[in-house]
Formats: structure tokens, sequence, C-alpha cells
């Protein structure tokens, strides 16, 4: 049976997105998720059928697009919304809440609170939630650049379109990975992208790399004569090239360095998933590096809902951003033995600088984009350590000029 959507009229709809959206952001517990996602849901069936009905009545595209928008922006807050669920329903079978499928193990039987059918989801839907949660915590901004994809192909946005475009699991490059076998999420950096950083960009000597993983960026800073400092989340007993093993720290407990006159630059390829925005903010913030460079999807630019995010870009905005024209190699998971795919996601490197403007220092830009080749710098010698003066913005535009072939 076919189910009934109710009729709601098209200049209703933006606002009902909004009231979703809203929803969403103030939800503090499971079922306040789940009612977030319903409204999306329901907000998305009324568009769909407005959209249809338009389109077999000949509307003028642009009405249809519009209602496609709609759509659009309803399939973005579920999935948010979804994502929100599989964090909520791991954390409650980790207390022993939600009965895990078959026997409930170790968890007395009184202790259970529901079962997934009990508090309105189904096992598959928990399956789809967990899946769209690994992939947005690799790459935020997966669903919505999908989306817009579909939108501008004037496709209608639809959830089987969603995932075909987005190709969630696969395009993270973990299409059979389990949350165990992902493990630490260890993705280490190309060293195509170290060259071309190396080529552009000078760092104080010494120099910061507080996710350093197993050292693919470490080893390339000491080839070019820096002096790194290595630290870590997790114990990879990585050692610089003097013997001195990293420490083991959270990035986002370590105390504040600004008052350092000798505070080391920091350059890193920085954890993706909920703790990014916190990473770069607690960097700026509470260690003020004269100079930062960060591997990042080229999607950190954009963004309204999270304050760090916020105050990355608006008040302490990079003042370059190195695009890659075309992508890096696939940065495959740690230990992954299987076939390599090719990269399906957008980077570049994002460059913060310290200036000084009527006595006050801050990263006040400007903002400057370059697009760089990283295949022209396969053979390049990096510029080494800053002596005295950094390299100008003229020189940078020299080199970015001739690192794109015509």
């Amino acid at each position: 049976m076919q189910k009934a959507v109710a009729m709601v009229p098209d200049t209703l709809l933006p606002s009902l997105v909004k009231e979703a959206a809203a929803a969403l952001a103030r939800a503090t517990s499971a079922a306040e998720v789940l009612a977030a996602r319903d409204m999306a849901t329901a907000t998305y069936d009324a568009a769909k059928r407005s959209a249809r009905l338009k389109k077999a009545k000949g509307a003028h595209d642009e009405l249809v697009a519009a209602t496609y928008r709609v759509q659009a922006d309803s399939l973005e807050i579920e999935s948010l919304a979804k994502r929100r669920l599989a964090d909520e329903y791991d954390a409650a079978q980790d207390r022993g809440e939600v009965a895990k499928r078959g026997k409930p193990g170790n968890v007395p039987q009184e202790n259970i609170k529901a079962t997934a059918e009990e508090i309105g989801l189904k096992r598959k839907e928990i399956h789809e939630a967990r899946q769209i949660r690994d992939a947005i915590e690799q790459d935020p901004g997966i669903v919505r650049r999908a989306l817009d994809q579909m939108l501008a192909a004037g496709s209608e946005p639809t959830r089987a379109g969603l995932k075909r475009t987005a190709n969630l699991r696969a395009a993270v490059g973990t299409d059979s990975a389990t949350a165990a076998e992902r493990g630490n999420n260890l993705y280490e950096t190309p060293p195509a992208a170290m060259r071309t950083l190396l080529s552009f960009t000078r760092f104080s000597r010494k120099v910061w790399e507080p996710a350093c993983g197993k050292g693919a960026i470490s080893r390339m800073l000491e080839d070019a004569g820096y002096q790194v400092e290595l630290s870590d989340l997790v114990d990879y007993s990585t050692a610089d090239r003097h013997g001195e093993v990293q420490r083991v720290e959270n990035f986002l407990a370590t105390a504040p360095r600004c008052e350092d006159p000798e505070r080391p630059d920091i350059v890193t390829n920085p954890p993706y998933g909920t703790d990014l925005n916190a990473f770069v903010a607690h960097a700026l913030r509470a260690h003020r590096p004269r100079r930062m460079a960060l591997l990042l999807n080229l999607n950190f630019l954009c963004g309204f809902d999270d304050p760090d995010r916020c105050f990355v870009l608006d008040e302490c905005p990079p003042s370059w951003t190195y695009v890659f024209s075309r992508r890096l190699p696939m940065m495959h998971r740690d230990g992954w033995d299987g076939p390599e795919a090719s990269s399906r996601m957008n980077t570049a490197w994002f460059i913060w600088e310290l200036r000084e403007l009527d006595g006050v220092e801050g990263y006040d830009g400007p903002h400057q984009i370059l697009r760089v080749d990283w295949k022209v710098f396969e053979n390049s010698t990096p510029c080494g350590p800053i002596e005295t003066v950094p390299i100008t913005a003229p020189v940078l535009k020299s080199r970015a000029k001739k690192a794109v072939p015509a």
C-alpha cells in the first residue's frame, strides 16, 4: 500500500526545513533526534510530491528546481540525524540499554530497556546510519557535495541518488572495513603532498607534527632541514632522526604555548571527523604558531553551523590555500593490502600566517587561493627553513604560475 503524503503549500516548505534543522540542533536524546529525522522525512516527501506535480503540469524549470532544493536540504538533515542516531544507538548498546543482535551476552536481561524495533529503528536503518556516520567522519562534506551535484545536474535529489552519487563507504576507502578494521583511522600523507608544500612554503626551523602517525610528514620535513617535534593521540613509537620518540597526548588537551617565543610552527594532516574543527581552533587559540599548514578536504572552506569552524575561517582566516588541481594519490588506511582505488576527495593545503598590523598580531589574511599540480613537483627541491624573511606573496604567485602547465 502506498503511504499517503500530506499536501503542504510550497510556501511553507522552506520553513519546515528550518524547523527540522532547528529540532536536530536542539536534540539531546535519541527520541528527539528521531523526531527531527521524521520532520525532515515528512518535508522531503511533501517536496517530492510537489515537484512531481509541477513536472506533470509542465511548470517552469525554476519552480521545479526550487522544490528540488527543499528535497536536497531535507535529505541532508535526514542524513545528519541518522549520523546522530548511530552514535546514540551505539552508546546505548555500550551501556547495556539496547539489546544487541542475538543474545545479550554478559549484559543482564533486566538491564536491557529496549530493542531496536521498540525505539523505532529497523536493523537496516541502523546499518545505514552507521555507514553515513563513518563516511561523514572521514569526509565531513560528502553528503552536501553529493546533493549539490544532483542539483547542478538538474536531477531530482533522492535517497537512492544520494547513495549512488556519494557512494558513501567507497568514497572514503572503507567499502568493506569494519570499525575494528579501521582502527585508529591512520591515512598517511602521500609524498606528493609534502613535495608540493615544501616547494611553496618555508617554516621556522622548529616544526611540531601533532598528529605524526608513523612519520610520513616528519621524515620529509627532516630531510628538508627542519627539527621536528612529534606527538600523537596514539602511540606509534615514531621517532625523529635523533631517536627522540613521539609524545602520546591528546592535542585538544595540550597546554597553550602562545606565549613561548620559541614555539614551533605546525605542519600536519589532522584527524578528520568530529574533532577536526576543534583541532584547528585549538591550534590557533592555544598555540598561535607563526605559520601553520594543514592538509584538509577542500570542503573545509564551507560550513556555518560549527562555532570552531566559524572561528577558524571567519576570525582567523588562512593566508593561503593551495588547491590541488588534480587529486592526490589515494591515502589508504594503514595496513590496507587490498586493491588500491583512486582518490575521490579534493584536498588542499591551508596555510595560516601570524602577521602584525599596527602592533597587533593576528591571523587576518588576506586569503588567497592558488591552484597547483602536484605532478610538477615530483622532482623538486624543498625550500628549507626560514633563515631571515618568509617567502613573499609575489614569489608565491610566480611559483604558482609556473606550477600549472599551460
